[in-house]
């Protein structure tokens, strides 16, 4: 069928678009559940202490525990995606998003809990590289940022579902700790209600085609031709099979983590470390703390429970609605431009966070008291902060990463990058609950607003612009 771009004009003949934007729409499934997955322990936190009396410390591991997870699983999904398809690792992964939804509300001690978490981790950390990967190899390059920057709005999405899901059933139950239906406590059902998408996940996963770049690495030739015509017609997918044939002329080994290195200089591709940088940077700033910590955060500056819930849906809808900004400018000015300026923006709202905590003084229970007009200031800066990453860092990072790398290291690539992510989004999630009681929020929002002024100026020395290039041109 023809059909036409996102921005309207004409496309090359037979291209399918409204298959291309289906099949990714099914991809970024991936991301809402990877968004639900990790903002569902946000409203459960007070539940886990209660049902697993643990203290500050097992209660950040309780709640970073699927982080050593996500970790090893973008490390291993990367490596696997090279061998057993794209798509057949977003199917595995759907199956491990049930199962921990499942065991997650159902465990009776922190070990079981644990085990579960980490095992919806693998789920989150595949999902977390193969859904943007699967998505930049069967897009076109007009659109291939807009459609990759869904994926962000899929995990604000997800994000946003759990908070609110959190918020009604703690609501409706009267708390997140009190029994709710079946004589199940609320904070169990919190993580029960992922069950549904990701059954859905796991069933439209069966009906989308396996990613013909993959397919072609494979020597499956026949194959990707097939995929590829379907995606953009007869003629258009035959040069396009000929565009990457010709980008893995110069080299038909199995892709392994070895590529990364240099065969010249035997040092590590430079292209690498940008990854790791825009990877490791996106978690320094500290995102996941409001993500994970939201509703400890707000209560410890004097809201109840309740309030705190429905700012962590405010939240996510401000995040949804700067996504949404995102996907309008994402490919008309670059992804470089976006990048540095939520950098700035960060910085700034980061640095009046700091100003606003920093005003406040300890009551009798520890709890951080600030003034009424001090109170607006970090509810309105902290705010500000989310709408800036999700202008930028948010989606971005996860677009580069999955458009960066050249076909044949794409996926060793992307394992490298996962894994200091998710290392670093463990570090960050581990250590906010010990820095809060040791340094206090003043301070410990410090590191991340130092962390934000550093992004800058590695985004305008070290990052290179992809707007508009195909796959097939990026060089490593």
């Amino acid at each position: 069928m023809n059909s036409t771009t996102l921005e309207g004009g004409n496309v090359a003949s037979g291209e399918n678009t409204r298959f291309i934007i289906l099949i990714s729409c099914v991809a970024t499934i991936g991301g809402f559940l990877f968004g639900f997955d990790s903002g569902v322990i946000n409203g459960t936190v007070d539940g886990l202490q209660a049902a697993f009396d643990s203290d500050s410390v097992g209660t950040g591991f309780n709640v970073a525990s699927m982080l050593l997870g996500c970790a090893i699983g973008a490390f291993f999904a990367g490596r696997l995606a090279d061998s057993y398809g794209r798509r057949n690792v977003l199917i595995v992964s759907a199956v491990f998003f049930i199962v921990s939804a499942w065991g997650s509300g159902i465990a009776t001690g922190s070990l079981e809990f644990v085990i579960y978490r980490v095992l919806g981790g693998f789920a989150v950390g595949a999902a977390s590289v193969m859904s943007p990967a699967y998505i930049s190899e069967v897009s076109s390059a007009r659109y291939r940022g807009r459609l990759a920057t869904v994926q962000q709005i899929a995990i604000i999405g997800g994000l946003f579902a759990a908070f609110l899901s959190n918020y009604l059933l703690a609501k409706v139950a009267g708390g997140s700790v009190t029994p709710y239906w079946l004589g199940y406590e609320a904070w169990r059902w919190m993580f029960w209600v992922e069950i549904l998408p990701a059954g859905l996940f796991l069933v439209a996963l069966l009906f989308i085609p396996e990613s013909p770049r993959y397919l072609v690495v494979k020597g499956r030739h026949e194959e990707a031709l097939a995929v590829l015509q379907k995606l953009y017609g007869s003629d258009e997918g035959r040069r396009k099979l000929t565009e990457i044939q010709g980008s893995l002329a110069s080299d038909h080994h199995r892709p392994r983590l070895s590529d990364l290195i240099s065969k010249t200089t035997r040092k590590v591709r430079p292209i690498v470390w940008v990854g790791i940088g825009l990877a490791t940077f996106q978690q320094l700033v500290g995102i996941n703390v409001v993500f994970y910590y939201g509703a400890v955060l707000w209560q410890a500056v004097g809201f109840s429970e309740n309030d705190a819930l429905l700012i962590n849906v405010l939240s996510g809808a401000l995040s949804i609605g700067a996504c949404i900004v995102t996907v309008l400018l994402i490919d008309r000015i670059g992804r470089k431009p976006l990048l540095w300026t939520g950098s700035v923006g960060m910085a700034v709202s980061l640095a009046a966070v700091v100003v606003a905590f920093a005003s406040g003084s300890l009551d009798a229970a520890g709890k951080l008291q600030l003034s009424g007009s001090m109170g607006v200031l970090a509810l309105v800066a902290a705010n500000l902060y989310v709408v800036f990453f999700n202008l930028s860092w948010g989606p971005v990072m996860w677009v580069m990463l999955g458009e960066m790398f050249p076909n044949q290291i794409r996926g060793s690539g992307l394992a490298v990058a996962g894994l200091f992510q998710w290392s670093a989004n463990f570090l960050v999630t581990m250590t906010f609950p010990m820095l809060l009681a040791g340094i206090g929020l003043a301070a410990t929002y410090g590191l991340y607003t130092l962390a934000a002024i550093i992004s800058v100026f590695f985004v305008l020395r070290f990052v290179h612009e992809t707007k508009g290039r195909e796959l097939e041109q990026m060089e490593g």
